[in-house]
C-alpha cells in the first residue's frame, strides 16, 4: 500500500473520530448529557406545553405573544427557562434558573439533577403549575426587581402566600455549567441579572397578564 494512500486513510479516520468539517452538529438545547436510559424527548414536551399554553392564554385573555415555560425535569446546570414566542413557535430566549433547595442547605446545588416540588409553606421547594405573572415590585436580590406570581392550580395555590416571585440573583450565571448546578433558593424561579434585564422590558410592555408555567418533564 502506498504511503499516500495510508496517509489518506489516517486523515479520514481522524476526521471521522473528531467530527470535523461539515459533520459537526450543534447539540440540542434539550440534550441532558445523561445516560442512554433517559428517553425523554424534552423538545416534544416543550412544544406540547407551548400548544396548551396558547390555548390557555386565548381562553383566559392572557398575552398571546409569548409565555414562559420552565422545565424542572432538566438538570439545573442547563438552560431550562424558556421564553416561548407563540407566533414563531420557537424559543426566543433561554436562561439558567434556580429551583427550591427543599431540606438541603440554601444556595447549594444538592438537588441539581432532581428538583423536589411542593406547594407546602415552609417546604422551600418550587411548585409545578401555571402562574399568572403579577405586579412588578422591589426585590432585595439581583437588579432589585421582582414580579409577583399567582398560582393558578392546586399544585401551586400557595405561591402568593409563600412569597414566591420571579426575580434575579447574582449567584445565577449566564452560561451553562453542567455537570455543576445552579444555586438553589427557597422556591422562587430566580434567573441571572442579565436575563432579567432582557426579560423585564417585555413584561413591563405587556398589557395583558403573562403566563409562566413550571413543569417537570
Amino acid at each position: 500500500m502506498s504511503r499516500i494512500l495510508i496517509n489518506l486513510i489516517l486523515i479520514t479516520t481522524l476526521c471521522s473520530s473528531a467530527n470535523c468539517g461539515n459533520s459537526t452538529k450543534k447539540l440540542s438545547v434539550f440534550r441532558k448529557h445523561y445516560s442512554k436510559e433517559d428517553k425523554i424527548d424534552r423538545e416534544a414536551v416543550l412544544r406540547k406545553k407551548a400548544k396548551d399554553a396558547l390555548a390557555f392564554c386565548k381562553s383566559h385573555n392572557y398575552n398571546t405573544n409569548f409565555c414562559i415555560l420552565i422545565d424542572l425535569g432538566m438538570h439545573s446546570g442547563l438552560k431550562r427557562f424558556f421564553v416561548w414566542d407563540f407566533s414563531k413557535k420557537e424559543i426566543s430566549h433561554r436562561f439558567l434558573v434556580s429551583h427550591g433547595c427543599g431540606r438541603m442547605p440554601w444556595s447549594w446545588t444538592w438537588s441539581r439533577d432532581n428538583a423536589k416540588l411542593s406547594n407546602e409553606d415552609g417546604s422551600h421547594c418550587s411548585a409545578a403549575g401555571k402562574y399568572k405573572i403579577g405586579k412588578r415590585g422591589y426585590s432585595n436580590w439581583g437588579i432589585k426587581v421582582n414580579y409577583l406570581l399567582y398560582g393558578l392550580e392546586a399544585t401551586n395555590s400557595n405561591a402568593y402566600a409563600r412569597k414566591i416571585v420571579l426575580h434575579s440573583w447574582q449567584d445565577v450565571g449566564d452560561d451553562e455549567l453542567y455537570p455543576e448546578g445552579t444555586p438553589e433558593g427557597w422556591g422562587c424561579p430566580a434567573i441571572s441579572n442579565h436575563a432579567l434585564k432582557l426579560l423585564d422590558p417585555k413584561l413591563k410592555k405587556s398589557k395583558k397578564s403573562v403566563l409562566l408555567w413550571i413543569y417537570k418533564s
